[in-house]
């Protein structure tokens, strides 16, 4: 048995019915009939087993799979593979065929932390794709990895800069400018003080910064007096 078949058939094992009827109703960009309904625990505790295996690279390069928890697995074994290089490698790959906020938001490479800087050359590349979930990873990923010691106001403006009709971008644009409220609030600010932003991830901006429990009191009462009036 190959270790495609060996993953198909342990997926179908872990398969719970129930719990595709649920993911159905919030990932509406994938067929439900290709969502088996594996739970994200037993998703990652596979990943774990499989990125020891020589043969990996056999499932990696098996693209496009047939079924959303393929893509959730491949993107968990992607955040365990432990050399730069191979990973950075692998998520180009991978990217294109990510169809959904659910694997994209899941793909979070843990070897990219530490070598972040080699990171931003790709970033930049994938903000200007004309795929949606390659441009909402790039989003994540400097909300990940250059909001803090890292950050320069270069990088708020490269999110500022991307237009899209894409909810899913939006969203993510919103979720980046929320946490840097959080993290880096003079630097940002202007942001919304001067109307920068399009006025729907303006508004979620907000609302996202207001559920925080890592922004003040008071700021959120400045930020509730700049919403824009319907």
């Amino acid at each position: 048995m190959t270790i495609r078949e060996e993953i198909k058939s342990e997926l179908i094992c872990q398969a719970d019915s129930a719990y595709r009827d649920f993911q159905g109703h919030f990932i509406r960009t994938v067929p439900r009939d290709t969502i088996l309904g594996v739970r994200t625990p037993a998703l990652r505790k596979m990943a774990k087993q499989y990125a020891r295996r020589a043969d990996k690279e056999e499932f990696l390069l098996d693209l496009p799979h047939e079924t959303f928890d393929e893509n959730q697995l491949h993107a968990f074994l992607l955040s365990e593979e432990r050399d730069f290089e191979a990973c950075l490698k692998g998520v180009d790959a991978f990217l294109p065929y990510v169809d959904n906020w659910a694997t994209c938001d899941q793909l979070s490479p843990k070897v990219f932390a530490s070598h972040a800087s080699k990171l931003l050359p790709s970033i930049k590349r994938w903000l200007s794709s004309d795929k949606t979930y390659t441009v909402r990873f790039a989003i994540d990923m400097l909300m990940s990895h250059f909001l803090g010691p890292r950050f320069t106001p270069d990088y708020p403006a490269w999110v500022a800069a991307i237009e899209s009709d894409e909810y899913y971008i939006n969203t993510m644009i919103a979720w980046y400018f929320a946490t840097a409220l959080a993290k880096q609030y003079d630097e940002v600010i202007g942001y919304l003080e001067e109307g920068k932003l399009s006025p729907f991830v303006h508004a979620k901006t907000i609302q996202k910064a207001i559920e925080s429990y890592r922004i003040s009191e008071e700021k959120k009462s400045y930020l509730r007096s700049l919403r824009k009036a319907e």
